[in-house]
């Protein structure tokens, strides 16, 4: 009983500021107009407050969990969690490379790939970490808590991929991107200090 609820703080841990990707998607608001660069926004930004929605919830489960529970709940909890992060990263690779790369921007096509390309890789990871946590043996309390500890030490790679998601995201959205973006309600609702703040 005492390894798991460390452990899974530390998980917890590891897999805080998850809300910081939608952020990556907002700015101030500029005067430029570029109709085609707008276009290119609206449709970025028309499926991020779902993705988001899912992606914050999943983490918010995440914190929840790491309270001392029972190693089948916990499990459980933890399962659904990697997989809702799964698909909403993929949902959000699968957008942005749908909508192609910003129009009328320098080196956008590059800065698109390279987003898609690392928010796939996060996706993957976590449905990895899916897989590691449904393997745990939940009968017996030592290996579920070595196990975790296992998960644990996952997670700090994926944080790094993690990091890189958000890092490739604001260069996409630089300059004019971030001026088009900030004007889309999608991305300014994605941000909204809604069921983030309850705890």
């Amino acid at each position: 009983m005492e390894g798991t609820d460390p452990v899974n703080k530390k998980l917890a841990v590891a897999l805080s500021g998850g809300a910081v990707l939608a952020v990556a998607l907002t700015g101030c608001s500029g005067e430029k107009d570029n109709k085609e660069l707008d276009a290119w926004a609206a449709k970025v930004c028309e499926s991020v407050p779902a993705q988001q929605a899912k992606i914050e919830a999943a983490f918010d489960a995440l914190g929840k969990a790491a309270k001392d529970g029972p190693p089948l709940e916990l499990q459980k909890t933890d399962s659904q969690a990697f997989q809702d992060l799964s698909d909403g990263f993929k949902a959000r690779a699968a957008t942005i490379g749908s909508a192609g790369a910003p129009p009328g921007v320098d080196g956008s096509e590059r800065k698109q790939q390279d987003a898609v390309k690392k928010l796939t890789v996060l996706s993957a990871s976590y449905a990895d970490l899916k897989k590691q946590v449904d393997a745990l043996d939940t009968k017996d309390q030592g290996k579920f808590a070595a196990g975790l500890d296992d998960v644990s030490e996952r997670m700090k790679e994926v944080s790094v991929q993690y990091k890189g998601a958000v890092t490739a995201l604001q260069a996409l959205e630089e300059g004019d991107v971030k001026q088009a973006v900030a004007k889309q309600p999608g991305c300014k609702k994605a941000t909204a200090p809604s069921s983030a703040s309850s705890g």
